[in-house]
């Protein structure tokens, strides 16, 4: 049993990095690649005071783009900016605009006043932009209490623009951190991509908030994986679904950490075929989660420990979640999901979203599930994937499940294609490992007659050499029809 101390509730970010810098000063926080360096909480002290001299002349408030490559460096600066009072908007350092109108667009939209980079300014952006290792002159010290400005796909066109303030972040990371049961003995691997909400506060900021330290790697790389996570003797995983299918099968040399406790599961829906083998396979504890940029991440998730009923992501944990099935409230029946909490936000800066907010703070996510008589929430897609054959409304998720429970299969995605008849078909895409093709494909096709009627099967299964994905490991669904097919094979 991990030890559970940490700092007091209700503290500031400012505060809680000061407490464990008085209680363990030389223990570590941050590790990178094995023989990096590593990041006392010591060292995050003196960093934070730094940045909060650094930027002598910036107004507090003021929003502040940030685009480093450098795991430590990253969490480094991104703590250092908050605690001063600055708002931070994390930019993908991998993705480059492809025009400079591109990448101003998205500056703009962001309603950035600057960028800290660990780079020069490209073409095109007029912006104030400031190079990390450029040279700075220190002042009056900065102070306030600013947040992290995030964006996401909107439906409308207009991308969903969100500001989650200093107390929704460390609310969202209490939370997780005594969910999780995180203490000064735990020590996170993180292989997601720091610009996204949920590696800043799942694997940062619950850890800080915990007095926990935690591995940072730029990417996931499955060689040599196990090996590196005993080296480092963590004791838990902050993952996906797309990792996880990489992980479950283990290799001659491949040896799970005696130390680990569990692995997170988080950003797409994870089948429950595949939880159960890693689970068989490797004796470790799969925490399945879901969550939204909304929530400052985690809405559900499973026990460590108590029964987890098969399919479903766990009550709300720290968040209200109900099910709006129009008045009619039964158990079990499909609804809208909707949330309230310390942790949501209660508008989007983009305009057009208005309508996602109801009476008494409720936040409309556009998933869809329903609630079992003890709370807990099962997902069965979003809205706006529902598919419409002839008037029989298909959830994707219920076709996906089938795939996903062949060990060839290592990613499944179903969408709607216009169809002359009815309206709309369903097709599936399926990603397959280094397997038999037609041996999979046979399994698979007798698999979805004997479990789907005729009118809830898909139309046609297409192979493809790899799904796109977010590098949360989302699939990025409106790009399917770009992805070069394999090969096809019709249901009748």
């Amino acid at each position: 049993m991990t030890s559970t101390a940490s700092a007091p509730a209700e503290t500031t970010l400012r505060e809680v990095i000061a407490w464990h810098a008085t209680t363990r000063a030389g223990e570590t926080f941050l590790l990178g690649a094995p023989g990096a360096d590593h990041v006392r909480f010591a060292d995050l002290q003196e960093a934070v005071s730094v940045w909060a001299e650094r930027c002598a002349g910036w107004s507090p408030g003021e929003r502040v783009g940030l685009m480093v490559s450098d795991p430590l460096a990253f969490v480094q600066s991104f703590l250092g900016l908050l605690a001063a009072g600055f708002w931070v908007a994390p930019l993908d350092p991998t993705n480059s605009a492809p025009t400079p109108g591109a990448r101003a667009r998205l500056l703009s939209t962001l309603r950035l006043q600057r960028v800290l980079a660990d780079r020069p300014a490209p073409a095109g952006v007029t912006l104030p932009w400031h190079e990390l290792s450029g040279p700075w002159s220190r002042g009056e010290r900065v102070t306030g209490s600013g947040g992290v400005i995030l964006a996401s796909s909107g439906t409308t066109g207009v991308p969903k623009v969100m500001a989650l303030d200093e107390a929704r972040l460390l609310a969202a990371a209490r939370q997780i951190a005594q969910h999780h049961r995180l203490g000064p003995r735990d020590r996170g691997l993180n292989p997601l991509p720091l610009w996204h909400v949920n590696a800043e506060v799942v694997a940062v900021l619950a850890s800080l908030s915990a007095g926990a330290s935690l591995v940072l790697e730029e990417r996931f790389r499955r060689t040599g994986f196990w090996a590196r996570a005993a080296e480092r003797e963590v004791t838990w995983i902050n993952a996906v679904p797309a990792i996880i299918a990489r992980l479950v099968e283990l290799g001659d040399d491949d040896e799970v950490p005696a130390s680990l406790r569990f692995v997170r599961s988080a950003s797409a829906p994870l089948s429950a075929s595949l939880l159960a083998r890693f689970e068989a396979r490797t004796g470790v504890r799969v925490i399945e989660s879901y969550g939204m940029t909304e929530a400052a991440s985690q809405i559900c998730a499973t026990s460590l420990d108590a029964e987890r009923p098969a399919g479903s992501v766990g009550p709300g944990v720290g968040v209200e979640v109900r099910v709006n099935t129009g008045g009619r409230g039964e158990s079990g029946e499909v609804g809208s999901v909707e949330i309230r909490g310390r942790s949501v936000i209660d508008h989007y800066e983009s305009p057009g979203y208005e309508a996602r907010f109801g009476e008494g703070g409720w936040l409309v996510t556009g998933d869809l599930g329903y609630l079992d008589a003890r709370g807990n929430l099962y997902l069965v897609g979003r809205s706006d994937d529902v598919i419409n054959r002839g008037g029989e409304k298909i959830y994707p998720r219920e076709i996906e499940e089938i795939a996903l429970e062949l060990p060839g299969v290592l990613g499944a995605a179903v969408v709607g294609v216009a169809d002359d008849v009815f309206g709309q078909v369903p097709v599936l895409y399926v990603e397959l490992g280094d397997v038999d093709r037609g041996g999979v494909l046979t399994e698979l096709r007798a698999s979805l007659i004997a479990e789907l009627a005729r009118v809830r099967r898909p139309a046609e299964i297409r192979v493809v050499g790899q799904l796109p994905r977010h590098a949360t490991g989302k699939l990025r669904t409106r790009e399917l029809d770009a992805v070069r097919v394999l090969h096809v094979e019709r249901l009748r």
